[in-house]
Formats: C-alpha cells, structure tokens, sequence
C-alpha cells in the first residue's frame, strides 16, 4: 500500500506554510508568484511578536483566516487539527492519517506541521509506515515519518491540511478582502492573537521593548528577522503586481502605499543583517548592534502605521 507524488516538493521560503502552499501551487499548475501569494493571504503585511521574541511568532497564532484567503487565489484548503492533550488523540491521529492517504489517492495534495522540526511540510506520499514529507531540513524529502508519531512532540499539535485547486477570486475581491484581514489583524485581532503575543504596530513595540529590556532571545530575534524582512520584501511586490492587476486603476493609492513599505522592506532587511539566521552566538550581548536593530525597527515601525493606514485607503476605494 503506498502512493508516491513525483516532483511535489515545497518551495523554500522562511514562512515555510506558504512554502508549502508555493508547492502545491506549482504542482497543480498555477501561475501564482510568490508576491501574490504573501500579499493575497495578508503575511506579507501582519507581524506577531512573542512578548521575548520567541521564534513561535510568525506561526503561533490562529491562521484560520489566512488559509481561507488562500481560496481567492485558487488554493482550497481543509485544515484538520488535534492536540497532544486532547481526549482520543490516537484516534485523531488515525483520522489525520486516513483523511492524508484518501486525499493523496483522489488526486489532491496535502502539507502538514512538525513532519519534522516546527515547521511546515508538503506531504510526498505515503507507505504502510507513515508520511513522506518535503520541507525545512527535508528539501530533497524524507520519510516515512510514523503516522502515529505525528503530533506527538513538546509542542503537541497535530496538523494536517488538505489542498486542492479552485476558481480564483476576482483580482479586486484579492485585494481588498486580504487588505481587511491585515487591518483587523494588526489592530483588532482578537482571539486571532494569543497571551503574550502583539500584532501590528503593538508587535513592533514589543519587538523594541524586548531588546531594550534585555529580554529578548537570541533565537527568536534571529528568525523573527528573516521571516518578517522575508514578508516586507513580498509586500512591495504584492503592491506592484496588484496595481497592475487592476489596470493601474487605483495607481495613486498603491503609489502611496510602496512609498511607505519599500523603506520598511530595506529596514527589515537591514535589521536581518544585524542577526544572520541561525545565530553563531549570542549576538545580543554586542550594544551596538542592538542600538542599531531598536532604530531599524523604530523607522519601520513609524513606515508601519502610515502604510497601514494606505492599506485601509486601498480596500475602502476598492
């Protein structure tokens, strides 16, 4: 018993579930690039900081919202969760496993999380063992991962997510239904954003805060900036394609709002260069590089809300 997808693999990217939506995308066909991807499912735009910068950030937070917006580009997808703790787990973990090979044999794809580190991976295949994944740390792919292994981590949760293709949204309903999530998140999130967590311009607060304070972690505060630079830099893309997209109609609100995040793009960057990924040591101990990533983010975080504010101007003209 098994089933094998030759040429599915994840595309590598620090977000690594839009990492394995990229590949799915391309398996089945789609001419999505990576910029309409970020942009139309609101990563490139949102921030989530742990209250210590904890590497959790960009994916510790409810993303239900996000995976729906996927559809407008032509990915549906169907997300079956169960936790560690939870009554009956090895039953769900059955159940994951049974909804994976039933997907793979019907000709849909599936990723899941924590085939292997905490991260996202696109599931190859299955055997009588369990999962063949493509991901972090497995871009050539690896397996099998024991199906009844899944889940069964520190962490504790247990994901799997199945993915097929769909009529695209129209390129306006794109737009403005991803804007709307991006305010909502960055300002009003809700349950959308765990304890200790901030979003928005709070989550740069909480970023500076960190490291003036001393508390932030060396880790985190290294992948936080390759992930969030990695979401700026689509940003300025999004804006650009999405512009293009609708016949250069709204060319004075998009002008507007790439006049804002093309410098939060070079400034994330910047502060990416502080902390290369993984760190050597504790670069946090070094007060001048510190310094320096407090003004990078400062400056962006002033960029931040007034492209914020462009985003809002954008989905209300739309």
């Amino acid at each position: 018993m098994g089933k094998m997808l030759e040429n599915l693999k994840w595309q590598c990217q620090w977000v690594s579930q839009l990492g394995c939506m990229k590949g799915c995308a391309n398996y089945l066909g789609l001419k999505i690039s990576n910029a309409w991807l970020f942009g139309a499912t609101g990563y490139a735009f949102i921030l989530n900081i742990h209250e210590v910068v904890c590497p959790s950030g960009p994916t510790a937070w409810d993303d239900c919202r996000m995976i729906e917006l996927a559809g407008n580009i032509g990915l549906k997808i169907a997300p079956f969760f169960a936790l560690k703790n939870d009554e009956y787990f090895a039953e769900k973990q059955r159940l994951a496993w049974e909804k994976v090979k039933d997907a793979l044999d019907a000709g849909k794809l599936c990723y899941g999380w924590e085939l292997e580190i905490p991260e996202y991976y696109v599931i190859t295949g299955y055997d009588d063992v369990g999962y063949y994944y493509s991901g972090p740390g497995a871009d050539s792919g690896k397996g099998p991962k024991p199906w009844d292994k899944l889940g069964d981590t520190k962490i504790g949760i247990l994901g799997v997510f199945v993915t097929e293709a769909k009529k695209p949204a129209d390129e306006i309903v794109v737009v403005k239904e991803a804007f709307e999530f991006v305010k909502k998140f960055s300002q009003d999130p809700g349950e959308w954003v765990f304890p200790l967590y901030k979003s928005g311009i709070a989550g740069y607060e909480l970023w500076i805060d960190a490291l003036k304070n001393g508390k932030a972690d060396v880790f985190g505060v290294s992948y936080n900036a390759a992930v969030w630079s990695e979401c700026r830099k689509y940003a300025v893309g999004f804006l650009r394609e999405a512009k293009e997209r609708l016949d250069n109609k709204y060319s004075p609100l998009f002008d507007e709002a790439v006049k804002h995040y093309e410098p939060i793009s070079k400034l994330l960057e910047d502060n990416c260069k502080l902390f290369p990924f993984p760190p050597k040591g504790d670069e946090l101990e070094n007060q001048e590089k510190v310094n320096k990533s407090i003004e990078y983010l400062t400056q962006a975080k002033e960029h931040e809300a007034k492209g914020l504010e462009a985003l809002q101007k954008i989905a209300e003209a739309l």
